[in-house]
């Protein structure tokens, strides 16, 4: 049997602690998926390493996602990608010519 060290598996616990999530507050069979409900208000958690407990509330999806992601707000201009240069040829997915 391969046990993981209680060092390494206390480390990996250790680093979750802080981490935050956003529930919904709807009624269910629980947390589902963000995009389900967008605009229902949502209870911000933090994890303390043992238990998720009370953090914030945020009104919405959108507020959410800021409070749990705040620096990607402002970096969400769209990059441009760089299209390849296809040089000539009849490779073997490529169009015919037009006639």
């Amino acid at each position: 049997m391969d046990d993981e060290p209680l060092a390494e598996w206390a480390e990996r616990r250790d680093a979750r602690i802080g981490q935050l999530r956003a529930v919904p507050l709807v009624t269910g069979d629980g947390p589902r998926a963000s995009h389900l409900n967008p605009g229902a208000p949502r209870a911000i958690q933090r994890w303390n390493g043992h238990l998720w407990e009370p953090y914030g509330f945020a009104a919405n999806l959108s507020e959410a996602r800021s409070i749990l992601f705040p620096h990607t707000e402002a970096d969400s201009t769209p990059t441009p990608t760089a299209t390849p240069n296809l040089g000539p040829g009849t490779g073997r997915h490529r169009k015919p010519p037009a006639s």
